[in-house]
């Protein structure tokens, strides 16, 4: 299935707050979770991620700094602020109640049957 880049956009910004309220995180390691999370649906890069990571940290919602890995490997870590998770609750209602309008309104659609 291929996903818009429109809904794609629209998700990234609470996805990714969403991974880092579970723990902070690096780019790689959220762009992993986020195939995870998704059943490999979505398959998302470097050019996707960092200037959403970005616009959060302009923001406040996200903080970054670097760490030594285990491997000894410099990474660049964030992590999800207060004012980060007050808006991903915001965000979280706003979904819900898209998600619950869809739901309605599919729940009501039959597809006309194909013509062949």
């Amino acid at each position: 299935m291929n996903i818009s880049k429109d809904l794609v956009a629209a998700s990234a910004a609470p996805l990714v707050l969403a991974i880092l309220a579970e723990g902070d995180s690096y780019g790689y390691a959220i762009i992993k979770r986020v195939g995870e999370l998704s059943g490999g649906r979505l398959r998302w890069t470097d050019g996707m991620l960092y200037p959403v990571l970005h616009r959060l940290e302009r923001l406040g919602y996200v903080e970054a700094s670097w760490a030594t890995a285990e491997t000894g490997r410099r990474r660049r870590y964030y992590r999800v602020t207060k004012a980060g998770r007050a808006h991903l609750e915001t965000q979280r209602e706003q979904w819900q109640a898209v998600d619950a309008t869809l739901r309605g309104i599919w729940r009501a659609f039959t597809p006309a049957p194909a013509l062949g």
